[in-house]
């Protein structure tokens, strides 16, 4: 008795490419129970996607090294390819079809993705971001306010603006602000709202600092937000970006959230020419707010 197959689809969550993947292995699985084991389904954020096309592009080689699109699929771990390899295998091996409209598939991809996004129970933010005075794209933040809720409320004030000046007189709000530092395959740090902005400034909105609050979220991969400090419990307005997964940074500095969207910016942001790790060219929040998924 021949073992069961079983497929393996792997993509970016928003890419409706990747749900016409999905609905071809459920397919398959629902009109062909006694061939086919459960499917796994595994949609992933940009960042994570990136990370993993990349890891899987090294490990299998070969002419995966020029394979772009934004899924994988697999059978019993042996790469078929995209969606449309997929459909092409169904097909061959099982005269098996299965179309829908293609407004149908980005329905699909919206909802699902809306409902992922909610389901999460967090806060995201988002950032549009200027360089040279030239718009570079988004960056949409999910912020981890169960595990650190004081530091995603001052993240999430602060992209706002709601909580106005501080008693300084500081305008306490991200929109207009620099990204004062990069450095390459490390990461990006902002958030200096002083009128310098050089990156030895900023306040938070509980007064110049506040507490550390949680080290429970590891700086395990690119697109991890967290507060920079300057020692324990000195977590004011400036954060930063990882380029890379970052250990060293664990129980030193606070995870408020991570990158959802905006991968592309990261990658501009990390390509600015610099001078001592400042930017030579502007590259500033042109503005921020609440998210609504």
């Amino acid at each position: 008795m021949s073992p069961k197959a079983h497929l393996e689809i792997v993509g970016l969550i928003k890419d409706h490419n990747f749900h016409v993947a999905k609905s071809i292995a459920e397919g398959l699985k629902q009109t062909f129970p006694g061939a086919f084991v459960d499917p796994t389904i595994s949609p992933l954020l940009e960042c994570d996607w990136r990370m993993y096309l990349h890891n899987t592009k090294r490990e299998l080689r070969g002419d995966v090294w020029q394979f772009s699109s934004n899924l994988m699929c697999f059978q019993n771990g042996q790469f078929i390819g995209n969606e449309k390899d997929l459909a092409s295998w169904a097909k061959d091996q099982w005269e098996f079809t299965f179309t829908r409209p293609q407004a149908f598939y980005l329905a699909l991809t919206e909802d699902y993705y809306s409902k992922h996004l909610k389901g999460t129970g967090h806060q995201f933010v988002f950032m549009d971001i200027e360089i040279s005075g030239e718009p570079a794209g988004r960056l949409l933040f999910e912020l981890f306010s169960d595990v650190c809720p004081r530091a995603s409320e001052n993240f999430k004030a602060l992209c706002t603006g709601e909580r106005g000046q501080s008693q300084s007189g500081l305008m306490l709000c991200y929109k207009g602000s620099m990204f004062h530092r990069v450095v390459p395959n490390g990461w990006l740090q902002g958030g200096d709202i002083s009128l310098a902005g050089k990156g030895n400034g900023g306040e938070s909105i509980y007064g110049p600092t506040f507490e550390d609050e949680c080290f429970g979220v590891s700086h395990s991969k690119r697109g991890i937000l967290g507060m920079a400090n300057q020692g324990r419990h000195s977590n004011g307005s400036q954060f930063y970006i990882t380029l890379q997964p970052a250990p060293w940074m664990d129980r030193k500095y606070v995870v408020v959230g991570q990158v959802v969207e905006g991968s592309d910016v990261l990658a501009r942001l990390e390509k600015v020419p610099t001078y001592n790790e400042r930017p030579k060219n502007d590259c500033r929040i042109a503005d921020c707010g609440v998210f609504e998924p």
